[in-house]
Order: C-alpha cells, then sequence, then structure tokens
C-alpha cells in the first residue's frame, strides 16, 4: 500500500499514453543540432586517482572529500568536457540513483510502469529546455553507463533526470526535500553586505551525497559560476556567478501535474548563466514555464539584497521584505499572489516548512550581526524552537542530518563555502571565484582558501551522533522486520530506542512492530509516548491518533 498512490497515477499513465503515443516518438527522437559546434583535441591527462586535466580542463578530488572540476567552452565542449573528466563519477551517480528507484520501487512490473510514466510524463520536455542545455547535456551524456540502457537512451536518461528533482517533491509518495535559507544584509551582516546561506536537503541515499561536485563553468557565453551539485548534473541547486549573483531553490508544495515542462534546476541556470542583478533574474525566470512550484532565492551584490521568486504553473510572483535587511525562505510562499493558495495554506499549517521558518528567525535574531561562521552554526542545528530536544534527523530542524550539502556565499567578495561529509558537520571549504579560474591550470590538490577553512562541527566526535548514525542503520532493520513479520528482541527494541530517544519516530516505529505482533497494549504504549514528542507533520499525528482509536476499540472487544 505504501507506492499505492503512485503505481495507481502509474497504470492511469500507461493508459492514457496510447493517446499519445505519437508525441512520445517525437519526443524521444528529438536530438540537438550538434554539427556547427567545433570541440578541442585535447587529450585526457590523468595525474593520478585525484587529478585529471584535459586542455585547461581539470577535475581535482580535495582533502576534504569534495570533487573540484573546472570546465570551459561552447555547448557541446562544455558536455564533453564534463564526461570526459567525471565519467567514473557520472556512472556512479547512476548506479546510486537508479539502485534507490528500484529499492523504492523493487517490482519489475512496477518499473516497466515507471518507465513508460517517464516517457508519457516527459513526452514535451524537449519543449521547454533550451537548445544549448540541449546540446551540453547530449555532449555529458555519450559518457554514461550501458547498464541502463532499458531505461532509455543515454541524452534521454540525462535529460529525465534533470527533472527528478521536480518529479521528486511533486510525487506525494517520493518527497525527497526540505531546504531551508536565509539572507541577510545591512545591518543584520557583520560588515552590512549581503550574506546567504542555505541547506540543501535532497535526499536519493546516503551513496548519492558521497561524491559531492563544485563546478566552476567557463561558458562561451554569459558569466562564469560555479554551482553545487554531482556528476550529470548541468543545472543549478546552488550557485554564484562572477558578477556575485547567486540562486537556490527551494521546493514549494505542487499538486502532481500531468506534463513535464522546465526543470526549475534549467531555469536557475540560464538566470545565474545571464542575469548580472535581481532585474534581470526576474526577467529570465517570468519567461519559464514550469510544473513544479518552487521559490528561488536570488541574491545580487549589485543590489546589495536578496528576493525570493516564486514560481509554480499557474503563477508568478516576486517577495521581498520591507523595512528589513532579512530573508527566510523554507518551502512555502509568501508573496500576495499565493496568500489565498490552497495548496500553499494547508502545505504551511501540515506540514514543517513554517516551524523551520520560525525557528530559523530565532536562531537570526539570536546570533545578531552574522558572519559566516555564525551561518555555517545555524545551518548545523539540530534543535527545536526555543532549543527544544526533538530528537536526531526530525524534519522540523534546520539540520535533519541528511543534507546534500550547505553552503554559504559572500557575494560581494566571491566567496563561498561549501560543506564537507558527513551531512553539514564536517569542515565547510572556502572558494573565491576569481581565484579559482586564475588557478585552473595548477597542478595542485585543491583551488580552495585553507585560511578561510571553518571547522568541521564537533558534534561529529559526540556519542550522540555516533548513535544516531546507528540508529539510521537499526532504523532500517526494525522496518524490514516488521514488513516480513520477523520478532524482534525485547532488549533489542529498547536499545534501539535508547539511541535516539527524544525522537517521536523512534517510538512510532516500535509501536508499529508491537501492533503488528498483537501486543496492543505495549502497542498503545509507545504510540502514546510517540504523541508527547515533537510530531513532525498534521498527517504524522493524525496516523498516531487512527491507530490509537483502532487500538482502543481492540482492547475494548476483547
Amino acid at each position: 500500500m505504501k507506492h499505492f498512490r503512485l503505481i495507481y497515477y502509474l497504470t492511469f499513465v500507461i493508459v492514457s499514453s496510447v493517446l499519445f503515443s505519437c508525441g512520445i516518438r517525437k519526443s524521444q527522437k528529438d536530438r540537438p543540432d550538434i554539427n556547427h559546434y567545433k570541440i578541442s583535441n585535447d587529450k585526457k591527462i590523468v595525474i593520478n586517482d585525484s587529478l585529471i586535466f584535459k586542455g585547461n580542463n581539470s577535475l581535482r578530488k580535495n582533502h576534504f572529500g569534495q570533487w573540484e572540476l573546472i570546465v570551459e567552452g561552447n555547448p557541446y565542449e562544455l558536455g564533453n568536457n564534463i564526461g570526459v573528466l567525471t565519467e567514473e563519477l557520472l556512472k556512479k551517480q547512476e548506479e546510486v540513483f537508479f539502485a534507490n528507484v528500484e529499492e523504492i520501487v523493487p517490482s519489475k512490473f512496477k518499473q516497466y510502469l515507471l518507465r513508460q510514466f517517464l516517457a508519457w510524463y516527459n513526452r514535451k520536455i524537449y519543449l521547454h529546455i533550451k537548445e544549448e542545455y540541449k546540446v551540453e547535456i547530449y555532449g555529458l551524456s555519450k559518457y554514461s553507463s550501458d547498464k541502463y540502457d532499458y531505461i532509455g537512451d543515454k541524452y534521454l536518461r540525462q535529460i529525465y533526470l534533470h527533472s527528478a528533482h521536480d518529479i521528486g517533491h511533486a510525487m506525494q509518495d517520493l518527497v525527497l526535500v526540505g531546504c531551508t535559507s536565509f539572507a541577510v544584509w545591512g545591518n543584520n551582516s557583520e560588515d552590512g553586505n549581503l550574506l546567504i546561506a542555505r541547506n540543501f536537503d535532497f535526499y536519493a541515499g546516503d551513496d548519492f551525497a558521497e561524491e559531492k561536485l563544485i563546478s566552476f563553468v567557463q561558458p562561451q557565453d554569459g558569466y562564469k559560476f560555479m554551482s553545487v551539485s554531482w556528476a550529470g548534473m548541468i543545472g543549478i541547486m546552488s550557485g554564484m556567478n562572477e558578477k556575485g549573483l547567486t540562486v537556490t531553490i527551494n521546493a514549494g508544495k505542487s499538486d502532481m501535474p500531468l506534463i513535464a515542462k522546465t526543470p526549475i534546476s534549467l531555469v536557475t541556470r540560464e538566470i545565474i548563466q545571464y542575469a548580472s542583478n535581481i532585474e534581470e533574474a526576474i526577467e529570465i525566470a517570468r519567461k519559464k514555464e514550469v510544473f513544479v512550484s518552487e521559490s528561488i532565492m536570488v541574491g545580487s551584490a549589485a543590489d546589495n539584497k536578496a528576493i525570493i521568486i516564486e514560481i509554480s504553473p499557474e503563477d508568478f510572483d516576486v517577495y521581498e521584505v520591507n523595512n528589513s535587511s532579512k530573508l527566510i525562505c523554507s518551502n512555502h510562499f509568501q508573496s500576495e499572489s499565493y496568500k489565498l493558495n490552497e495548496n500553499n495554506l494547508k502545505h504551511i499549517q501540515e506540514s514543517h516548512s513554517k516551524y523551520r521558518f520560525d525557528r530559523m528567525e530565532e536562531l537570526l535574531v539570536k546570533a545578531d550581526k552574522i558572519t559566516p561562521e555564525k551561518a555555517v552554526n545555524i545551518l548545523r542545528n539540530t534543535d527545536g524552537l526555543s532549543d527544544k530536544k526533538i530528537g536526531y534527523g526530525n524534519e522540523k530542524a534546520l539540520n535533519q542530518l541528511l543534507a546534500h550539502h550547505g553552503i554559504v556565499f559572500q557575494p560581494d567578495k566571491k566567496m563561498v563555502w561549501v560543506s564537507s561529509q558527513p551531512y553539514q558537520l564536517g569542515e565547510f571549504v572556502a572558494f573565491q571565484l576569481d581565484s579559482v579560474f586564475s588557478k585552473s591550470n595548477q597542478k595542485s590538490s585543491t583551488l580552495s582558501l585553507q585560511n578561510y577553512l571553518i571547522a568541521k562541527d564537533t558534534f561529529i566526535n559526540t556519542i550522540e551522533f555516533k548513535n544516531y548514525e546507528k540508529y539510521r542503520i537499526e532504523k532500517q532493520n526494525l522496518e524490514l522486520k516488521i514488513e516480513n513479520d520477523i520478532i524482534y528482541n525485547t532488549g533489542d527494541i529498547n536499545s534501539f530506542i535508547s539511541l535516539n530517544p527524544e525522537s517521536w519516530e523512534v517510538y512510532y516505529i516500535v509501536a508499529r512492530y508491537y501492533y503488528q505482533n498483537k501486543y496492543y497494549k505495549a502497542a498503545l504504549m509507545k504510540f502514546e509516548k510517540a504523541l508527547t514528542k515533537e510530531v513532525t507533520t498534521v498527517p504524522d499525528r493524525r496516523k498516531i491518533e487512527d491507530y490509537i482509536k483502532k487500538i482502543k476499540r481492540k482492547l475494548n472487544d476483547s
């Protein structure tokens, strides 16, 4: 039943696809024209397993486990250079991503439905992606794995993967995102200049975030820029260009759309490549047709402030603060156009977005003049409102201990700090854009600025963190036992609870185990205990309350 809605939807799609088969064939045959693009003949030179060159292009792995990529050229060259340098990473990311999909949808028949869904759902996406980005994706797709050709050919697969972020947060059964970001300037930052920080909580498995890719791109047209993502992704999740313009994206609440249009990450790619200020960023976004709701925070050194572009399939608005120099963004909209939007209102009431928004406000007031170091501390915070202990991994926390990356920008200085593993807890490694682009040919192990490094969080060394890491493993084990009706030792259950005792979820999982095994009194106690903790969402609380009602009926009937 877990993915019933998804499979029901996919079945509907298969039936519908018969009616749209011509449109599917046309989209699957669409390929960009690469004939007028030239690519260099530079050979790939492997210095060692952590340093590779191809002309002025390079890939290196620094001491903190981050991959630093520098590429230049026309769209086809960019894609080809990315593919040549990151081939092994690209194949690994595909393997990790599709293995995660197979875990969610283990049935071969359902996987078949999913493939048909992708073809049907993306039948018009080629009409909404800028030609130069199709060319770039085509260039890198040649270096994809042969292993997944049954899903679609290499080019189509990479196109589909660029809409994964959008599809992921549109499908209620595949929610992958819950990000929080903020911007401060004027009297809220230490030097009066703009500072932006964000957590990117896109989760597709631990292995997916392992090979973090920090890209520094010099396109033939537009501005040089940097971004943080993974091999194969040319869109922008978090990035800054040479003009000190930044973009970060936060998912909003969407209905499941019936057709893919422009992936949000390619909207932000165009913004960061071609906009030098807020006005230009807004004009680029205004012209786009998207298929999910998204908040795009745009920071600008030229304007010394930040705004949020709120974009959805139905509406478009820009939110900016008046008489303030502080801007917060979580996963709900704030502008006038969305004040009465039913999806947005329900999301504010029932999700954890407003809670994280309020917690960010609380921490910014407490921190006063924000510096990069203070910003990092805020991103790492695991507590709830009023510093309440809400259990590690709680989605109401700013730091949910699953982020792909945390990042801090100082646009006027063109400085950026990027987190290293694990989560946002490792060192935040500093880069300065002008410095990076001027040192691209150096045979060094890193292009970062060692003097500006922000130290790792001491939380990593605590017993609480070690227990949380054990908890994540044991949680999977217990869920598996529940699914397969396997008896769990009572001592093991108590040990499991002790690993994360302030989490509502630990009691909920144990209560479900007891309920399934008809230990109703024990289950009731744990469900009631879960309600005393900080439950993540209103639907989660309702699930617990429904279980309690069922148990009380059963106990009264016995």
